[in-house]
């Protein structure tokens, strides 16, 4: 059976990019497609009135994503980003039956675990939600690339209620870095995989753990460099925009949104309440 061939002929470079995440963590794959197509307009919306999402059922995760997919074709994006690795281990193939090929989709998951798949990695280490660690989706995904490659996953619920609370670089963050990163089952690693777009907010007090005996993938800029690819393959690129339009919708206004996103995007933002 042969796949059909996509065709975005319909769509405009100058379309917004779409990108959503349960809530600041997407900032930071939204920064890096910033830095990476910096004439592009970009809207994201961020449901912090249901974060997090990795302590929801996968029902519910479904519900939301699809929801903020629609939200986002209405406001006309050429394409989506799942900035959420709970929703793309949760709900990728309902937002793509949402989506219906009419535009691109880029999830956070399946580039990362290609590109780990072809360089020498051995013992790969995952951490990320409950609901992304029970899906089992990362150990898949670069298996299925590359058979010989060990994963193991852990999950680490305090981290993403920690970094939507404003607790970056705080005793209480330190000790449950600790906590998490001294189990067993990361013992061996030489790589690990930061498996929530929030937790790239910590690489810095990751990093800092291990010293130099383990490598941290920087997912955000591999998601980016995978956005960036697709767009060019079907010629939708925006290269003509001297002043892009960056637009927030949040489900509920947190103060923590709103300070990560003006330190990542400067202080004339739109920040909009939309509930779904």
């Amino acid at each position: 059976m042969k796949t059909k061939k996509q065709d975005y002929a319909h769509l405009s470079s100058k379309q917004p990019i779409g990108i959503f995440d349960s809530g600041v963590g997407g900032l930071t794959v939204a920064k890096e497609i910033k830095r990476l197509l910096p004439h592009e307009d970009l809207i994201y919306f961020g449901d912090t009135k249901h974060l997090p999402y990795g302590e929801k059922s996968r029902e519910a995760i479904i519900e939301y994503s699809t929801k903020i997919t629609n939200f986002l074709l209405e406001q006309n994006c050429k394409a989506i980003v799942i900035a959420c690795n709970t929703a793309t281990a949760n709900a990728l193939n309902e937002v793509m039956q949402s989506v219906a090929g009419k535009v691109p989709v880029i999830d956070v998951i399946n580039p990362v675990a290609e590109k780990v798949s072809y360089e020498i990695h051995n013992n790969v280490g995952v951490i990320a939600t409950k609901a992304t660690v029970n899906s089992g989706l990362y150990k898949k995904s670069i298996r299925k690339h590359n058979k010989w490659i060990k994963v193991d996953e852990l999950a680490t619920p305090l981290l993403v209620p920690a970094i939507e609370e404003g607790f970056k670089n705080h005793p209480i963050t330190h000790a449950i870095i600790y906590n998490y990163l001294s189990n067993s089952k990361l013992k061996n690693i030489e790589t690990l995989i930061l498996g929530c777009t929030h937790y790239p907010l910590l690489i810095d007090e990751i990093k800092q753990y291990y010293g130099n005996r383990v490598r941290v993938i920087d997912s955000p800029n591999i998601v980016a460099n995978h956005l960036k690819s697709i767009l060019d393959k079907y010629h939708l690129l925006n290269d003509q925009n001297p002043n892009p339009n960056y637009h927030f919708y949040l489900s509920d206004l947190t103060k923590n949104f709103e300070k990560i996103s003006k330190k990542f995007f400067g202080k004339t933002i739109d920040l909009e309440l939309k509930v779904l």
